[in-house]
C-alpha cells in the first residue's frame, strides 16, 4: 500500500498509535496495573517533594536538586501513562499532531533532563566530598539555582533544536509504530531520509552523559583513592543518585538491546521501550527513601507528626 503524503496545510493531522496488541479481556487488568504504577509515581515523588519543602533541615543543594529530579520523573510518567491507560481501557489509539508533538517533546525532555540533573547532582556531590571545607563557599544559593536552571535549559535547548529539524519534514502515512509518539517514530513517517536528526539525537545525549556525569565522578574517585575514609564518605553521599543513574542506564540499555532483536515479540519490545519512562519514576522515591537517612528520618517524623495531629483532633 502506498502511503499518502500528509500536508502541513491539512491540520490537524491525526496519527494512530500502533500501541500494544491486547488480547480480549486483558484491557482492564493492564489499565489497573498502569494506574497503580502512576499512583505509586505520583505519591512517592509527591511525598519526597513535600517532605523536602516542609523540613527546613533538607533545604540543602542535594535535596533541592532532588526536587528537580522529582519534577522530571513526574514529567516523564505523565507524558506516557495517562494516554497508555486510555489505550488499555478504551482501545483509543488516535492522537492529533499537536498532542503527538507535545508527548514526544515531553518524553525526550525527560530523557535528557534526567541526565543533566543527575550531572548537576554529581557536581554537587563532587564538591561536597573533594572540597568539604570550601563547599559552603562554592555551592552558594546563586550557584545552586544556576546549576538547576542550566540542567533544564540544556535539556530544553537540545530537544528544541532536535525537533526544529523536522518541523517542516513532509510525512507519508499517519501510523506511529510505537506505544507513544517520539522523535524517532514520527521521523519514520518522513518521505525521505533524515540523517541529521538521528545523528544529533544520539550525539547530544552521549555528550551530556560523558561531560556532566562520568568525568566528575571519575575525578572524585581518582582524587580520593588513597584515603579509605574519604572513599567511604564518598560512597555514602553518592550512593543514592548513583543507584538512580545506574537504574536509568539499565533501562536505556534494555531498550537499545530490544531493537537488536526484530524477531522478538512486538509487545515485549514495546514494553521494554517504556521501561525507562514508567519504572524509574515509581522506584526512585523508594531508593532515596531507603538510601538517604535524612529523607527517611524526615518522612517518619512528618508521618508521626501528622498522626499525632489527627489523634489530637479526634
Amino acid at each position: 500500500m502506498v502511503a499518502s503524503m500528509v500536508g502541513r496545510d491539512q491540520q490537524p493531522i491525526v496519527f494512530e498509535l500502533e500501541g500494544f496488541h491486547i488480547p480480549p479481556g486483558y484491557g482492564s487488568l493492564l489499565f489497573i496495573l498502569a494506574l497503580l504504577n502512576y499512583i505509586v509515581a505520583l505519591l512517592g515523588n509527591g511525598v519526597v517533594a513535600c517532605v523536602i519543602v516542609i523540613d527546613k533541615t533538607l533545604h540543602r543543594p542535594m535535596f533541592i536538586m532532588l526536587c528537580n529530579l522529582v519534577a522530571c520523573d513526574l514529567l516523564g510518567a505523565t507524558a506516557v501513562l495517562p494516554r497508555l491507560m486510555m489505550h488499555f481501557l478504551t482501545g483509543q489509539k488516535k492522537i492529533v499532531y499537536g498532542a503527538a508533538l507535545a508527548q514526544a517533546f515531553s518524553v525526550h525532555t525527560y530523557g535528557v533532563a534526567v541526565q543533566t540533573i543527575l550531572g548537576a547532582m554529581a557536581y554537587d556531590r563532587y564538591v561536597a566530598v573533594c572540597e568539604p571545607l570550601r563547599y559552603p563557599a562554592i555551592m552558594t544559593s546563586a550557584r545552586l539555582h544556576f546549576c538547576c536552571a542550566l540542567a533544564w535549559v540544556v535539556a530544553l535547548l537540545c530537544i528544541a533544536i532536535l525537533f526544529g529539524f523536522h518541523m517542516n519534514v513532509p510525512l507519508c502515512g499517519n501510523t506511529i509504530q510505537h506505544v507513544y509518539s517520539s522523535n524517532r517514530s514520527i521521523l519514520r513517517l518522513a518521505c525521505g531520509p533524515t540523517p541529521v536528526n538521528n545523528i544529533y539525537g544520539h550525539t547530544g545525549v552521549f555528550l551530556i552523559i560523558a561531560f556532566s556525569y562520568f568525568r566528575i565522578l571519575h575525578a572524585s574517585v581518582k582524587q580520593n583513592r588513597t584515603n579509605s575514609v574519604v572513599r567511604s564518605k564518598a560512597f555514602q553521599t553518592c550512593a543514592s543518585h548513583l543507584v538512580v543513574y545506574v537504574l536509568y542506564e539499565i533501562a536505556s540499555v534494555v531498550l537499545i538491546v530490544s531493537y537488536r532483536f526484530p524477531s522478538a515479540s512486538h509487545n515485549l519490545r514495546k514494553f521494554f521501550s517504556i521501561l525507562c519512562v514508567i519504572i524509574p519514576p515509581a522506584i526512585n522515591p523508594i531508593i532515596y527513601g531507603l538510601v538517604s537517612k535524612e529523607i527517611r528520618v524526615s518522612i517518619i517524623k512528618q508521618f508521626n507528626k501528622l498522626c499525632h495531629e489527627l489523634v489530637f483532633v479526634t
